[in-house]
């Protein structure tokens, strides 16, 4: 009996050197397991414009919200030339417009979404603002904690801004305040509310 143990126990032995030195053969054998794990989501570029679209319009920025932070999307849009409102106006209402609209199909597949409602519009300063006021017809304190980022930080990082990372925003009434856009509010937007603080007419 102790023999024919330890003629097992050398076999095992044996068994066990030529599986762990043999390795992984390669294969000719198509294989589809589906796609590897990703530990970086909101991977995807689709911004949903054919290239005539982007050959017509102004190319911009905004932010979506995807695996709960904000990410830049690349847009094209088309700015109006109404007399009635500046430039700075017609670029924000031109954002807001794509911030309101539903992520494509392939950009809801991997994680876009947005939380900015259609309908909002955007007007210029009323008197005894700063003249780079934009005031929507919905008051900041009532959007969203993601829609107020997403309008802040698409705001702060655009034209509609002075560039210098922030925006003075208010609603249809009361007075404007300042917001600022940060690493905190993009990588935590549903609880960092953007820094904002009293501006002066």
């Amino acid at each position: 009996m102790t023999g024919r143990r330890l003629k097992a126990a050398l076999a095992t032995a044996a068994l066990a050197a030529t599986l762990a030195g043999c390795g992984i053969r390669s294969t000719e054998v198509p294989t589809d397991f589906g796609a590897a794990p990703s530990r970086v989501p909101c991977v995807a570029s689709d911004a949903g414009i054919s290239p005539q679209d982007a050959a017509a319009g102004v190319p911009v920025q905004i932010f979506l919200v995807c695996s709960s932070q904000l990410v830049t999307v690349d847009r094209t849009v088309r700015i109006p030339t109404e007399k009635a409102s500046t430039d700075r106006v017609r670029i924000a209402q031109a954002l807001l417009d794509e911030l309101s609209a539903p992520p494509s199909q392939a950009a809801k597949a991997a994680g876009y979404a947005t939380d900015v409602r259609r309908g909002m519009t955007v007007t210029g300063p009323q008197r005894d603002d700063p003249d780079e006021t934009l005031r929507l017809n919905r008051s900041p304190r009532d959007l969203s904690a993601h829609a107020l980022a997403q309008i802040v930080c698409t705001y702060a990082d655009s034209a509609a801004s002075d560039g210098d990372g922030s925006v003075i925003l208010g609603g249809p009434a009361g007075s404007p305040r300042r917001y600022e856009c940060n690493p905190e509010v993009r990588a935590r937007p549903g609880t960092v509310a953007p820094p904002s603080r009293a501006v002066e007419g």
